[in-house]
């Protein structure tokens, strides 16, 4: 099979975490392809997550690599076998940005949530109508079909939330993005009293950053840190103007760790957060 054009960002990280082991082994990309009888441009296409690779390979290099983690082996494995058109997000690709199916994905496979935003409220935890103000609020005005499928991509993400074992997920909102009223008053009302409703949910946990806090937090973008089913696979999404930015190298997960770790210290409890929450929806 050809190479692909655009590997998803769990492609390349299959590919970028085989790299890892291979670099930290002292092993050549030279070596590797004589383990597998290939070339070495065949390695370059599978570390950059453009060509897959089966379990057995993987299980080859890892056990080459002196790599005996069973635990991210089976890891690895696990995202060889994943299929496109496997997933509901799947449908998406090819009509919207792949940088929307990313994030879906990363969510999908998270076993732990964390975001910290300060502007707007978290996409899992968007209504409907809230979504819809932000998408046609873009620059340059996107077409009304395009507002339309990402409105329709964003609601099906909290899907995960219905699973027999969805992930936790601890949203870190600053007061700031309770008090915009995105989509006017109505429309932030509904999204607060949505707000406060999930809220009570066992596996979702929103805490308020008041204005009155008196720690620095800097955040000037929204963060979300997606643990995944081994360490290895944790990984940072920072969200801005010109797209998604995923991170795993070990400086950025430490970093994004503590900001994150900061930030839930200095916000309220869970029902102080509702009630401030529910004072803000009042004043509307």
């Amino acid at each position: 099979m050809p190479p692909r054009d655009n590997p998803t960002a769990r492609q390349a990280r299959l590919g970028a975490e085989l790299r890892k082991l291979r670099d930290r082994a002292g092993k050549t990309a030279r070596e590797a392809a004589g383990l597998l009888s290939t070339d070495q441009a065949k390695i370059s296409h599978i570390e950059a997550g453009r060509v897959g690779i089966g379990d057995d390979r993987i299980r080859r290099l890892c056990t080459f690599y002196q790599c005996d983690d069973e635990a991210l082996i089976d890891a690895l494995c696990g995202i060889a076998r994943e299929r496109r058109g496997q997933y509901w997000f799947d449908d998406y690709r090819g009509i919207l940005v792949p940088g929307f199916l990313d994030i879906a994905e990363l969510e999908h496979h998270a076993v732990r949530l964390r975001s910290m935003q300060s502007v707007t409220l978290p996409g899992l935890l968007q209504t409907e109508r809230y979504a819809h103000a932000l998408f046609s609020g873009v620059r340059p005005k996107l077409p009304a079909d395009e507002v339309e499928l990402r409105v329709e991509h964003r609601m099906k993400r909290s899907a995960i939330f219905e699973r027999e074992s969805p992930p936790t997920f601890t949203a870190i909102i600053h007061e700031a993005a309770l008090r915009m009223r995105f989509g006017g008053r109505k429309v932030a009302r509904e999204q607060l009293e949505h707000l406060m409703a999930i809220s009570h949910s066992e596996t979702i946990a929103v805490q308020v950053i008041p204005f009155t806090s008196e720690d620095f937090i800097e955040v000037t973008q929204p963060v979300l840190y997606a643990t995944g089913v081994v360490p290895q696979l944790d990984t940072v999404q920072l969200d801005s103007a010109s797209g998604n930015q995923f991170l795993d190298a070990e400086a950025d997960l430490i970093k994004y760790t503590t900001l994150l770790d900061i930030a839930e210290h200095a916000s309220l409890g869970a029902d102080e957060s509702r009630s401030i929450i529910h004072h803000i929806a009042r004043e509307l």
